[in-house]
Parts: C-alpha cells; sequence; structure tokens
C-alpha cells in the first residue's frame, strides 16, 4: 500500500506574504516523518477565480476546467494541512473561495492547520475554518499556531522553534492516525 497523500495548502495569495516559506518547512518536516506523500499546493498558482460555477458544488457538476482541476486536486488527498495568514480577525478570502468550489472532496478528510500572525498567532482564523470544516464533514486533527513575532520568516526561510516543532509532530501524528480510520468513509464519490 502506497503512503497516503498529504497536501499543504498555501492559503495567501498575497504579495509578499510569508505563506509559502511557512508551508515549506511544514512540508520539509513531513517528508522527514516519512509517513506521507507530501504535496505542496499554493493557491496563488492555482489561481481560481472568485467562484464562477454555475452549480452548486453539491451536484458536482463543473463546467470550468480549472474547477476540474482543482477537484482533482483534492479528491487525491488523503489527508491536509492549510498553512493560513489572520486576516482582520478571521482566515484570508482566497482560501475560503478555494473552500467553497467544492463540497464531495473535502468530506472525511483530516485535516490541519497552520496558522500564522502577530502575538494572536492566527488563531481566530483557525478558530473560523473550524466551522468551516465542520460542515464539510473534515475531520479536524489539530492546529499549529505560530507568531511571527517571535518566531519570523527571515530571508524567505522560516525555521520552526521547538515549541511549533512539537505542535507540528503531534498534527502529523494525528493526521496519520484518523487518515486510516476514515478511509473506509471516503467511498468513491459521483462523476464530475
Amino acid at each position: 500500500m502506497s503512503m497516503p497523500h498529504l497536501e499543504v495548502i498555501i492559503g495567501s495569495t498575497r504579495p509578499g506574504r510569508v505563506g509559502p516559506a511557512i508551508a515549506r518547512w511544514f512540508a520539509d518536516v513531513a517528508v522527514a516523518d516519512g509517513r506521507f506523500d507530501v504535496e505542496l499546493v499554493d493557491l496563488a498558482q492555482v489561481n481560481l477565480p472568485l467562484l464562477d460555477e454555475p452549480n452548486h458544488p453539491i451536484q458536482r457538476r463543473y463546467e470550468h476546467e480549472h474547477t476540474r482541476r482543482w477537484s482533482a486536486t483534492i479528491e487525491a488527498a488523503d489527508a491536509l494541512v492549510f498553512v493560513v495568514p489572520e486576516y482582520n480577525h478571521s482566515f484570508n478570502a482566497a482560501t475560503k473561495n478555494a473552500i467553497d468550489y467544492l463540497y464531495h472532496e473535502w468530506r472525511y478528510k483530516p485535516v490541519g492547520i497552520v496558522s500564522y500572525g502577530g502575538p494572536i498567532m492566527g488563531t481566530r482564523s483557525a478558530q473560523h475554518l473550524k466551522t468551516v470544516f465542520s460542515a464539510l464533514r473534515m475531520v479536524h486533527a489539530g492546529d499549529v499556531s505560530i507568531s511571527l513575532v517571535t518566531t519570523p520568516v527571515t530571508d524567505g526561510v522560516f525555521a520552526g522553534a521547538e515549541g511549533v516543532q512539537r505542535a507540528t509532530a503531534t498534527l502529523l501524528d494525528e493526521l496519520a492516525q484518523l487518515g486510516s480510520g476514515l478511509r473506509h468513509l471516503r467511498a468513491p464519490s459521483p462523476a464530475s
């Protein structure tokens, strides 16, 4: 049996963002862990327009090629980690837009959140994401919260402090356990 496929999704699309550095660090830790086939998915490169599908995602009748590609990307995941900033006490619009494009593809997948920000460490963005995940029947596996005040991205590189590394190890443990436990609930989905 192949290793479970973990997608690490970079939520921020803003110029000058630090999300890619944090996501690369997390992905490197996950690869070194050895239990996952890890893929970085950058929403800036996915480049979804503001939701433009005429049909509700629950119908899974996608008319646009960008939606079909996004659907295939998420369908391939056994587990997910969203790396998100906190904007105005919540998560960013590009992340919400990407989530709202789909429905069935998210169901019964374990999901972790790596949030970042100032002294609050993006925790409010994580709290808001959890309600969205719950509505989509995703199973929250845990959070890693990063204060850019105490652990900044320097010259495009993030080096997680000891507490961040421990939280990451715990999250990876939960993703591995939940991923195998939830696999049977993810029946083959209807064709797009």
